[in-house]
């Protein structure tokens, strides 16, 4: 099994990467195998919503950012973990560009996998950019793990991230309910317990 955590910072390994780094290594100790991918500094190209990714298989029209390789890498991965730094009380705006093209063009990829949210914050705004992330989650069918406090750690620094002894034991918890849900997910697919089929194709609007 593999978690394939994506760090939304533009700073490689930063606030964001620490936390995330604690999240990983408590997967790898329950026995998982886990990938940390850096959205880098490079520009984010925002969802113009032009549709071609259905034409195209899946996969989003501009090619040339990183967010087709997080979607082929998807593909493997049986849970997630997205996280970002808080930027005027909301999460860094390259996570969010990224995920509406990877959610919009590959949702399928990601569909009824486990995934959480995790942010780092200087001092406030996380809960509302946990929120912002999570939405992603809910639409795409997938299940949302918490922790044992919101996940989010804070400090101005990576040092200051490994003095918060809260904010770093709510990673590990995460990282231990994450384990645990895959494992009973894949305990429940040798026993005959598939995700159920969901409906498809209603839209309604109210709007005439």
């Amino acid at each position: 099994m593999k978690v394939l955590l994506v760090n939304g910072s533009p700073n490689r390994h930063g606030c964001t990467y620490t936390a995330l780094r604690e999240v990983a290594d408590t997967l790898e100790a329950e026995g998982l195998e886990t990938e940390i991918v850096s959205l880098g500094s490079k520009p984010i190209q925002d969802c113009i919503g032009c549709g071609r990714c259905a034409a195209l298989g899946g996969v989003c029209t501009f090619a040339d950012d990183g967010v087709n390789e997080i979607i082929e890498k998807a593909k493997d991965a049986d849970g997630f973990v997205f996280g970002a730094p808080v930027y005027y009380a909301h999460p860094c705006g390259r996570l969010l560009s990224a995920m509406d093209r990877m959610f919009y063009a590959g949702g399928a990829v990601f569909a009824q996998k486990p995934a959480a949210a995790v942010t780092s914050a200087r001092r406030a705004g996380t809960t509302a950019s946990l929120d912002a992330i999570q939405k992603h989650f809910t639409i795409a069918k997938m299940p949302v793990i918490a922790s044992s406090y919101w996940n989010m750690v804070h400090g101005n620094t990576p040092e200051d991230v490994k003095k918060d002894e809260e904010g770093l034991q709510t990673m590990r918890n995460l990282g231990r309910n994450m384990a645990w849900i895959l494992k009973c997910i894949a305990a429940g697919r040798e026993n005959g317990v598939e995700a159920p089929a969901m409906e498809q194709g209603q839209r309604t609007n109210f709007i005439r």
